[in-house]
C-alpha cells in the first residue's frame, strides 16, 4: 500500500463518521416510531456517534436550546483529520 492510499483511507474514514454524526442529527428532528426501522437505525447511530459527541456536551452546554457540540464535534474531527494526514504524507 503506498501512502497516499493510506491517507485516503483515512480520510474517507473521518469523512465517513462526519456523515454519521449529520446524520444523527438529522435523525433528530423527525418523529420515530416505536418498532420500526427507523428506530433501529436511530439506535444504532445513537451507539456509534453519543460517545464522540458526549465529550462536548460536557464542556459546551445547549446555548438557546441549540446543541452546538456537533458543530464542535466536526470542527475537531476536521482538525485531527489533517493532523492525522500530515503525519502519514
Amino acid at each position: 500500500m503506498t501512502t497516499l492510499t493510506i491517507a485516503r483511507f483515512i480520510q474517507s474514514l473521518f469523512n465517513f463518521y462526519s456523515l454519521l454524526i449529520l446524520a444523527y442529527c438529522f435523525m433528530s428532528w423527525i418523529p420515530i416510531r416505536s418498532g420500526s426501522v427507523v428506530e433501529d437505525i436511530a439506535y444504532a447511530l445513537r451507539t456509534i456517534v453519543e460517545p464522540y459527541l458526549g465529550i462536548f456536551r460536557r464542556f459546551l452546554p445547549p446555548m438557546g436550546g441549540i446543541d452546538w457540540s456537533p458543530v464542535i464535534a466536526i470542527l475537531v474531527l476536521n482538525m485531527l483529520e489533517t493532523f492525522v494526514l500530515r503525519l502519514v504524507l
